[in-house]
């Protein structure tokens, strides 16, 4: 058999294996926060490959400095915005360090996507920041901000009512 000897729900909200003897695969149906989950359009998006012999479809590369690096100027920008929807300052962080990183490689950032961010920070920077202490950081790193929540009262992204997962299905 090839994967399916044994399976496990590594972790309910992103990761699944499929075990062959030592060999295995991971399923991977989120992202670690829960909050990119993979749904028709992934597939949509997906490059077709062989793997064990089987037609599959896999999800583009995720090092975001290669991955633009490598399909930046093939890249489907409004997509990308559109997925990155109220996260959009994660995407304007890659793409700032992407041009520190590759400066050569700069262009294959479209400027009317930088441009746009940039004006959208900016125009932010004339509104009263959000009442609440909200840590937003628990959506990239659940361990680095975890004293924020537990030891100075900061109110976790994770969670309900700003993400519509269960408290469960955000903390685990």
């Amino acid at each position: 058999m090839l994967c399916g000897d044994l399976t496990e729900l590594t972790d309910p909200r992103w990761l699944a294996k499929a075990y062959s003897g030592e060999d295995f695969i991971d399923v991977i149906f989120s992202s670690g926060n829960a909050i990119a989950e993979v749904d028709d359009t992934w597939f949509e998006h997906a490059i077709e490959a062989k793997v064990l012999g089987l037609s599959v479809q896999l999800c583009p590369p995720a090092d975001i400095a290669h991955l633009l690096r490598a399909y930046g100027d093939r890249l489907d920008w409004e997509r990308l915005r559109e997925r990155f929807a109220s996260h959009w300052r994660v995407l304007l962080s890659h793409l700032i360090l992407f041009g520190f990183i590759y400066p050569f490689e700069r262009g294959r950032i479209p400027p009317s996507v930088m441009d746009g961010l940039l004006d959208r920070l900016q125009s932010e920077s004339h509104h009263p920041s959000p009442a609440g202490r909200l840590c937003q950081g628990t959506l990239l790193s659940r361990v680095q901000y975890a004293i924020d929540i537990d030891r100075w009262g900061y109110q976790d992204a994770r969670l309900p009512p700003l993400n519509d997962k269960t408290v469960p299905e955000a903390v685990q």
